[in-house]
C-alpha cells in the first residue's frame, strides 16, 4: 500500500512524505530498498521490531509479511525514497556474481544494510528527480538500479544473499509461523500462500496442530493479545486494536466484550474486572 502523498518515477523509485503518524500491512511481491531522509520507520516483523532512522538503508524482502509505521520527528515529516526491484533486475545483476545459494529468513529482521557514505550519496542523488515533472527517463532507470545494487553489495553482502536468492516459497514450519504472525490481519488464503499452502492443506494441517479452526483460534490469540496489552501495558484501545490484527475498533468491541464479559474501554478506565 503506497501513501497517499507518493509520488512515483519511472515506475521504480517512490518517494513518500507525511507530517503525520501513518501504518499499514504489507505483503510486497518485489524486494524493496527504502532510504529515510528524516523521520523515523518503524518495521515489525512477526514480534520482532526494528527502528530506522535518517541515514540508514532499509531492506524489506519480498513475501515477508510487515507492519510498517512512519513516523515524523525531530519536527520534521517523514520522507523518505523508495526503490522496487524486480527479479528481473536482481537476475540481471547477480547472473555472473557468486551468492549464497539460500538465507536465513533472521537476516532480513538484523539491518541487512550498514549504513554508509555510498549510500547517502547515492540517494542523495534521487532527491531531484522527484522536483521534476516529467518521468524519470526510462534509460536512466536501469543505470540507477545498477548502481545502487553495485553500492550494496559493496557495503553489505548480507543484502545480496537476500536479493540474489530466487527460490519460491517452500512449506515452513505452520505452528511456529502462526505464533509469530498471528496478530496481522491478513485472510487465510494469504497466511496459506506465506507458509507454502493451498487453502485447503493449510486448512487441514492447521487443524492438525492446534485442533481449531484457523478462524477460532486467530480470534482468540488476538483477543488474548489484547487484553494484555490493555490489562498489563496499559495501551489505549484506540492502539491495540489495529496492532493484534482487527479492521475496526466496533469489530474489535464486540468480540472482546463476547469473550472477556467486559468492555475493553473498561480496562482503560480502571473499572472492575470480571474475574
Amino acid at each position: 500500500m503506497e501513501h497517499p502523498k507518493a509520488s512515483s518515477k519511472g515506475k521504480v523509485f517512490l518517494s513518500g512524505t507525511t507530517d503525520k503518524e501513518y501504518t499499514w500491512e504489507t505483503i510486497s511481491p518485489q524486494h524493496i530498498i527504502v532510504f529515510i531522509y528524516s523521520g523515523e520507520l518503524i518495521l515489525t516483523y512477526g514480534k520482532n521490531t526494528l527502528t530506522f532512522v535518517p541515514g540508514d538503508t532499509v531492506l524489506i524482502p519480498k513475501n515477508q509479511l510487515t507492519r510498517s509505521l512512519k513516523k515524523p520527528a525531530d519536527g520534521k515529516p517523514f520522507k523518505c525514497v523508495s526503490l522496487f526491484l524486480t527479479d528481473e533486475n536482481l537476475r540481471d545483476f547477480y547472473l555472473n556474481k557468486p551468492v549464497s545459494e539460500d538465507w536465513i529468513e533472521n537476516i532480513s529482521k538484523q539491518r541487512p544494510i550498514n549504513p554508509h557514505p555510498l549510500l547517502e550519496s547515492f540517494f542523495g542523488t534521487l532527491l531531484p528527480y522527484f522536483d521534476m515533472e516529467d518521468e524519470l527517463p526510462e534509460a536512466l532507470v536501469p543505470i540507477k538500479i545498477t548502481e545502487a545494487l553495485t553500492i550494496i553489495d559493496t557495503v553489505d553482502k548480507r543484502a545480496s544473499k537476500i536479493l540474489g536468492t530466487f527460490s519460491e516459497i517452500g512449506k515452513v514450519d505452520l505452528e511456529a509461523y502462526m505464533e509469530e504472525h498471528y496478530m496481522y490481519n491478513l485472510p487465510l488464503e494469504r497466511f496459506a500462500f506465506l507458509t507454502g499452502r493451498s487453502l485447503t492443506t493449510f486448512k487441514s494441517d492447521f487443524k492438525k496442530i492446534f485442533q481449531n479452526t484457523p478462524g477460532k483460534w486467530l480470534t482468540e490469540k488476538r483477543l488474548d493479545l489484547a487484553h494484555h496489552k490493555l490489562n498489563v501495558e496499559k495501551q489505549k484501545t484506540s492502539d491495540v486494536y489495529l496492532s493484534v490484527g482487527f479492521e475496526n475498533l466496533s469489530h474489535f468491541s464486540f468480540a472482546f466484550k463476547k469473550a472477556f464479559g467486559y468492555s475493553p474501554s473498561s480496562l482503560n478506565s480502571n473499572q472492575q474486572l470480571r474475574g
